[in-house]
């Protein structure tokens, strides 16, 4: 059964358009326009328990709002949506028993009190037993490196250290569902890479679902296997990495270091991609030509000391698509 259900979801954010100046003012106390902008139109998604989902597209695509009416925080113009089997803005006390969210742009410690602190406010208010909650400490405490900092008060923790501090806080009370909007933003890599573990032992170990909104892809490639891919408020894709990159990354790249520097290089089937003294790139469609005989070809050809094939990275792919469009099936090189 799905845990996460959205039919139609539709979201129009109505705003008064004013004239400007003193006599635009005027006017808009006797006639008064209104502008709608259609935030979210007709999404459609369900997530079963346990999925790990990275929910992607540009500024402005409806991410963060769509995750706002999963929290209940905004109430859905028209569409139905269940979280855990609740409606959220019907009954939102409920909805926040059984969910944890982490925004990258605020935090939910209190920016005055020390950390350790801050998880003893939330523990109280979400009414964790006191066994449960020094298990969980103790856990991600170990996990997250969180000891040598649980003293200090928020205001005085690097960025990396309060991401780490809210992700602890959005795990304590143990949730079914982790919304995460953009939480390794501004993030070093060491930080990151903390923080990706952590997402991957909650999933894995916890069967806690997460919806995951990001526009650092590398965080989407390394911890899921779907993704909703969601353009000017609509859902253009939903499905596996896999099967995207199979429809758009049909080009590959052949780096060769070459034994010598040869003035002219043409290998029949490949295109010269770029050259730096003795190293090219030569890239070929997989459709037309295996990476096999590609290296046969350059090596009847030319002496070579070493050879390696590089993968069309998720970013190209997503970019091309946000450029073009997504067509089912389509197959071409990424621009």
């Amino acid at each position: 059964m799905a845990i996460i259900e959205a039919v139609g979801l539709r979201k129009v954010f109505r705003s008064l358009e004013r004239q400007p100046g003193l006599g635009g003012a005027v006017r808009a106390l006797f006639s008064r326009t209104f502008v709608d902008k259609v935030a979210v139109d007709d999404v459609s998604f369900s997530l079963d328990a346990g999925e790990l989902v990275g929910y992607i597209g540009p500024n402005g695509a409806g991410k963060s709002t769509t995750i706002k009416m999963l929290t209940g925080i905004l109430v859905p113009t028209a569409g139905t949506l269940h979280v855990a089997g609740i409606v959220p803005y019907q009954n939102r006390m409920a909805n926040a028993a059984n969910i944890g969210v982490v925004f990258g742009q605020r935090s939910q410690l209190y920016w005055d009190l020390p950390l350790r602190e801050s998880f003893e406010l939330l523990r109280a208010i979400y009414d964790v037993p006191r066994a449960r909650y020094l298990e969980n400490m103790k856990h991600f405490a170990e996990i997250l490196d969180l000891e040598r900092f649980l003293s200090t008060p928020v205001r005085q923790l690097s960025l990396g250290e309060r991401m780490r501090g809210d992700f602890a806080a959005a795990m304590l009370h143990d949730p079914k569902i982790v919304f995460l909007d953009e939480p390794t933003i501004g993030l070093d890599v060491i930080a990151k890479e903390a923080i990706r573990e952590f997402i991957s032992m909650v999933n894995k170990e916890r069967g806690t679902t997460v919806i995951l909104t990001t526009h650092d892809l590398a965080d989407v490639e390394r911890l899921s296997r779907r993704i909703i891919l969601i353009d000017e408020g609509t859902v253009i894709y939903d499905g596996s990495l896999e099967r995207l990159r199979e429809e758009y990354g049909t080009h590959r790249t052949l780096v060769v270091t070459l034994a010598e520097s040869y003035p002219e290089l043409a290998v029949p089937g490949a295109e010269l991609e770029s050259r730096d003294h003795n190293t090219v790139r030569l890239r070929f469609d997989r459709r037309r030509l295996t990476a096999e005989a590609l290296i046969r070809r350059v090596t009847e050809r030319y002496q070579i000391i070493d050879v390696a094939i590089t993968e069309p990275d998720i970013d190209s792919i997503v970019r091309r698509i946000y450029l073009e469009g997504y067509h089912e099936g389509v197959v071409g090189a990424p621009s």
